[in-house]
């Protein structure tokens, strides 16, 4: 027998130990799995309501274009691609 062998035939001997072993180590996981959720749940219904967290809550920032020191567009619509291929073309960028 080679130790692969061995390794096999080690796991088959013991039997069902190994396997409610490994079936204990699940329920206990689960167990606590369940009773973190019942937790969490009893915390969050304890809670008031309030509008959006702080975490969900975003600030309005500058956009990108000003961020790079481009010009700020007066518009929420996209330059056209000419505009921008000659904007880069004049400030050096060469493709």
């Amino acid at each position: 027998m080679t130790n692969d062998d061995n390794h096999r035939a080690g796991g088959a001997a013991e039997g069902d130990g190994g396997k409610t072993e490994r079936e204990a180590a699940t329920k206990a996981v689960l167990d606590n799995m369940a009773r973190l959720r019942a937790l969490r749940l009893a915390r969050e219904a304890a809670m008031p309501q309030a509008g959006p967290s702080s975490k969900t809550k975003r600030t309005k920032t500058a956009s990108p274009t000003a961020k790079r020191g481009g010009k700020k567009a007066e518009d929420d619509k996209p330059r056209p691609l000419s505009e921008w291929l000659a904007d880069q073309q004049s400030s050096g960028r060469r493709t």
